[in-house]
């Protein structure tokens, strides 16, 4: 490998961060884990950009006890596709520069409110885009949310219609129990 060649030198230069959290404890991935610790190295995004990411995470996708983890596995993907795509790459780095900017500082040190509306502002842009769907198909495909939520499948079984699809117990106010219309035969 050429180490002076232009994509090495904008690797070296750009990304390298590292994103760490700790895991809430007696969550339940908290319970399975060797350790609470964890860190995810990045190649593409810096550690501003990784920790701005994971929180505009929660904003667009919020489960207030949903481990960090969980959304760095979004961030994980979001770093690992700007890794191969250079203008991803941009997108991302320009996105978190623009929130910081339009906050007149750190996107990451304003309130909640003050945070929303800054996304809410964004909304539509190939950045917003570009993070709302990685995040959505990331966050809800992973071992961490399904222990979240309850996910009564095993992994890679394609569902789980006669395991509890219907069972809304984790809704503030579950509807009836024939709301969710009749069950297929078996």
């Amino acid at each position: 490998m050429n180490v002076s060649s232009p994509s090495r030198r904008r690797f070296l230069k750009q990304g390298s961060g590292v994103l760490m959290g700790t895991l809430v404890l007696g969550s339940p991935l908290a319970l399975l884990a060797p350790s609470r610790s964890w860190a995810l190295p990045l190649a593409a995004l810096d550690d501003h950009q990784g920790r701005t990411l994971l929180q505009l995470c929660r904003v667009l996708y919020p489960h207030a006890k949903l481990d960090d983890a969980a959304y760095a596995l979004v961030v994980k993907q979001l770093d690992a596709d700007a890794a191969r795509d250079a203008g991803l790459s941009d997108t991302l780095r320009q996105g978190v520069a623009g929130l910081d900017k339009a906050s007149g500082g750190a996107w990451l040190e304003l309130d909640a409110g003050r945070r929303l509306a800054r996304v809410e502002a964004i909304e539509g842009t190939p950045f917003f885009e570009a993070v709302r769907s990685t995040t959505v198909t990331v966050l809800y495909n992973n071992d961490i949310a399904f222990a979240y939520f309850g996910y009564g499948g095993a992994k890679g079984d394609g569902g789980y219609l006669y395991r509890g699809f219907n069972d809304l117990h984790w809704l503030p106010d579950p509807p009836l129990p024939d709301a969710s219309g009749p069950m297929p035969p078996a």
